[in-house]
């Protein structure tokens, strides 16, 4: 009779941000692969399409509060740290958040002997020179990670990440949605590779698995360059409505972001007008280390801004997961 050979056990992860737009399908992809997975959340019972999910283990926890990141940590092997916040507010600032947090999770698996960490950092961000608030502390936080040691550190750096509940086409089409003919729009010219949550979701799994991403540093970038107004004017087309978008001048984008970040929400801040002043693509193609050809975003964005069912996400990933990687 031969020997039956059992699976070898999958480390503990802590995957902090694992209730957010990422968050979620990384969640559900490390499940269909058998991972068990830790993640803290405020508010458990908002994520019950989680809870069903094997191995997903709901904390109520503040990742802020050193002692509750400290219990989080215990038992595992792997953290992953996908928190971030776009605008300052209530959710805390771009110090807190992107370079306290980063500095604190560093610490605490120094103790907890928690030897492997994914980091989500942000294309362009950069310490030193980056043109916002948002990419100098995202660099910064980046930055500190890779100099921890006993840590083995791989950190990404995506353009704008599109898929269901995305913040970026989402909300773009419920501002198209408003019943004016004329849509207004800053900083029309700045360009992005907008890459699917799907291929940044696996690449992370890959890079968990694979030992030759340790230390690197990744950029995620789509197969395709646009301008803002031309992904603007797709929404558009997608959703059929009849909207002029009108690109407004420096002058003219500096006004509607003094505006519009004094408005309930933030939709548009001064510090984002800052951070669109440099193009958020990539040099070169989807890194070849993780075998993914990314997805173009015309196969994607028509399926859910045509209010497909986005529940049934989590199941459609775990399917995926185990038949197509």
């Amino acid at each position: 009779m031969p020997l039956r050979v059992e699976p070898a056990v999958k480390p503990l992860v802590c995957l902090l941000g694992g209730t957010g737009f990422v968050g979620g399908h990384l969640a559900a992809l490390l499940s269909a692969h058998g991972y068990r997975v830790r993640i803290p959340t405020r508010r458990a019972q908002r994520h019950r399409e989680l809870r069903v999910l094997p191995g997903i283990e709901l904390v109520d926890a503040d990742v802020h509060d050193t002692a509750a990141l400290r219990a989080l940590l215990h038992g595992c092997a792997v953290a992953v740290n996908l928190v971030a916040v776009l605008n300052e507010g209530h959710a805390g600032g771009f110090e807190d958040v992107h370079v306290k947090l980063p500095r604190n999770l560093v610490k605490l698996c120094g103790e907890g002997g928690v030897g492997r960490l994914l980091h989500m950092s942000a294309l362009n961000a950069d310490a030193a020179r980056g043109p916002s608030r948002y990419l100098k502390t995202k660099g910064e936080g980046e930055d500190l990670v890779h100099r921890a040691e006993d840590l083995q550190v791989t950190s990404f750096r995506p353009s704008v990440i599109f898929g269901p509940d995305d913040h970026f086409f989402n909300r773009f089409a419920c501002l198209l949605r408003m019943p004016a003919p004329v849509f207004p729009l800053a900083c029309p010219s700045a360009r992005f590779a907008p890459v699917f949550v799907g291929d940044v979701a696996q690449a992370m799994l890959a890079a968990l698995e694979d030992p030759r991403t340790i230390g690197q540093r990744y950029d995620l970038c789509g197969p395709h360059a646009y301008t803002l107004k031309e992904l603007v004017e797709y929404t558009a087309r997608v959703l059929r409505l009849r909207r002029r978008v009108m690109g407004l001048s420096p002058a003219l984008s500096r006004l509607q972001a003094a505006v519009m970040g004094h408005l309930p929400g933030k939709a548009f801040t001064h510090d984002n007008y800052l951070s669109l002043q440099v193009d958020s693509v990539c040099d070169g193609g989807f890194p070849a280390i993780f075998g993914i050809t990314p997805a173009a975003l015309e196969t994607v964005v028509p399926v859910y801004l045509s209010h497909r069912d986005q529940r049934g996400r989590y199941d459609e990933y775990r399917q995926r997961a185990r038949h197509h990687y």
